[in-house]
């Protein structure tokens, strides 16, 4: 019994397209072999927070090439070495559809040039929570990396964000007017950031738990009207990561169900309670 816990269960890495759905209590993510296992869509409540037009994971931006990694294959394809995925506490092969009662997890390793990188997903109390781990075989120069981009739906029409120490807080609408497309809202270090979706009434938290000391960690919403409102750690900025260096960068999103005048007092309240794990 211990021997076969122990095996590995790992998707085909083949140039068929395939799809799961994971599927935890109100939580379900999307994954798609064409984005190269990593997600397409978020939903709260069979109700989709995210869009599928989008890249999500973690992507590296090098000079003079561009944006490698997750579903950016306009220069070349990270190269995926395994994946493997867990129900509960077993290791099982993956099915179209996924639920548990639990949690499930789903392990990811690729390299992108020098760098290594290990993702993790795991889906567990309605919440998500992501792990990225990357070591640098040797000194590269990069633009930026980006990790745990979310494209939430372009009816997204609110955010807050906010920082623990000082008790920071700032946010405002999410417009569509041309001023203010394809710009950043913001473009700061804060320990968390919720999202406000009027249709559905429903709204995410999303926490960092840790970060490196290097590379530098501020959280982006890049807005594109009428095709998502996108969530970016960003690191590295124009900066070298040395040769042997190594990071591990952890979030956790949760979600609720508010009205549009309830929703803020409610997301303050999750994104304490995300703290502990």
């Amino acid at each position: 019994m211990r021997f076969l816990l122990s095996l590995l269960a790992a998707l085909p890495l083949c140039a068929e397209d395939k799809r799961v759905e994971a599927n935890v209590g109100d939580v379900m993510v999307v994954f798609e072999s064409k984005r190269q296992w990593t997600p397409a869509r978020i939903d709260f409540r069979k109700k989709p927070m995210t869009t599928e037009r989008s890249a999500y994971g973690t992507v590296f931006s090098f000079p003079g090439v561009g944006f490698i990694g997750t579903a950016h294959l306009e220069n070349e394809p990270e190269q995926l070495q395994s994946t493997q995925w867990f129900m509960d506490t077993l290791a099982v092969d993956a099915a179209n559809h996924m639920a548990a009662t639990h949690k499930i997890r789903f392990l990811r390793k690729s390299k992108i040039r020098a760098f290594e990188t290990t993702s993790e997903w795991l889906i567990q109390k309605d919440r998500l929570y992501e792990t990225v781990e990357v070591h640098a075989t040797s000194e590269t120069p990069l633009k930026l990396v980006y990790h745990f981009m979310h494209a939430w739906r372009p009816t997204v029409s609110h955010f807050i964000a906010g920082t623990d120490g000082d008790g920071m807080e700032l946010g405002g609408e999410l417009r569509d007017s041309k001023d203010v497309a394809r710009k950043f809202y913001i473009q700061q270090k804060v320990d968390w950031m919720a999202v406000y979706e009027p249709k559905s009434q429903q709204f995410a938290v999303s926490r960092l738990l840790g970060v490196p000391k290097e590379g530098g960690a501020r959280s982006l919403i890049w807005n594109v009207p009428g095709t998502y409102r996108k969530y970016y750690l960003m690191c590295f900025n124009n900066e070298t990561v040395p040769a042997g260096w190594r990071g591990r960068y952890q979030m956790v999103t949760g979600f609720g169900q508010a009205s549009s005048k309830d929703w803020k007092s409610k997301a303050r309240k999750l994104a304490g309670k995300l703290k502990t794990r």
